[in-house]
């Protein structure tokens, strides 16, 4: 992986904003899928998902701060502010004002949830779908101890060791420079999560997950049912945790069939 690509992913384009628009949705009633991030990972991660998923979806991201064209913005440490944020948007409003699919990946998963959740207080009849990957279930405890405390020497050696930072990236003193405080602060919000018991989910959940991922067992994806009174439909991935990248073709294929059909039972009901 060449440094400077990554280093120009995290400079960013576009819109100073939260919600970073790759493709608009079709019509009224087909809907937009929002992508939040792994730990440290920025909108453009999902640049290209948009060659993959259903043309009649919209496909938007989440660009926190600290990252790409938010650089000179701190980055949350809490997840309440965070969410806060993002309800906040007047672009977010529009998007939840219609059929609606939340998708995160580790860290992206439980702010999704967290979101979800509050769709839910709010009423919001239009989540379709939370389907999340490579993220043990909300009220289970992470498989790993915390590292978002670590001295810096300690954090890299960390993050070398729970792979998905190239090495030539690590071993940047720029690049890391820039990366540190974001990831810590990523790290922060999945460490420090507290469960709270409260009303459960009434959408389906879609959980992927990596046949030889080290963060998440199949029965722990499992558990993704009990925080929901929809369906649960768990699919295990050739991959370790970032099989979101080696097996991108496949998991993007499942994830776009995913869609379609959800989307087909909620026009059969309406």
């Amino acid at each position: 992986m060449d440094v400077n690509v990554v280093y120009k992913n995290y400079i960013g384009n576009g819109m100073n904003s939260i919600i970073q628009e790759f493709r608009k949705s079709g019509a009224k009633d087909d809907g937009s899928v929002i992508c939040f991030s792994f730990a440290g990972g920025g909108a453009n991660s999902f640049c290209d998902w948009g060659s993959y998923l259903p043309a009649n979806i919209g496909l938007y991201a989440v660009r926190l701060p600290g990252r790409e064209t938010r650089m000179n913005e701190e980055p949350h440490n809490s997840l309440s502010d965070l969410l806060d944020e993002l309800s906040n948007d007047n672009h977010f409003k529009q998007l939840i004002s219609k059929p609606l699919f939340l998708y995160g990946h580790s860290l992206g998963a439980l702010i999704a949830y967290e979101l979800a959740c509050r769709l839910k207080l709010l009423s919001n009849p239009n989540l379709l779908s939370l389907i999340v990957s490579g993220r043990v279930a909300p009220q289970c405890a992470l498989n790993r101890p915390p590292i978002h405390n670590l001295s810096d020497k300690e954090f890299i050696g960390s993050l070398k060791s729970l792979g998905g930072t190239p090495e030539e990236v690590l071993s940047d003193e720029k690049l890391m420079n820039v990366l540190i405080p974001i990831l810590r602060a990523d790290f922060s919000i999945n460490e420090n999560y507290v469960y709270r018991d409260r009303e459960k989910l009434s959408c389906n959940i879609s959980a992927f997950g990596g046949l030889v991922d080290s963060e998440v067992t199949r029965a722990q994806m499992n558990q993704w049912k009990e925080v929901t009174d929809g369906n649960l439909n768990v699919r295990m991935i050739p991959g370790d945790h970032f099989f979101i990248r080696s097996a991108k073709t496949l998991f993007l294929r499942m994830l776009s069939i995913e869609i379609i059909n959800q989307l087909k039972l909620f026009k059969q009901k309406t």
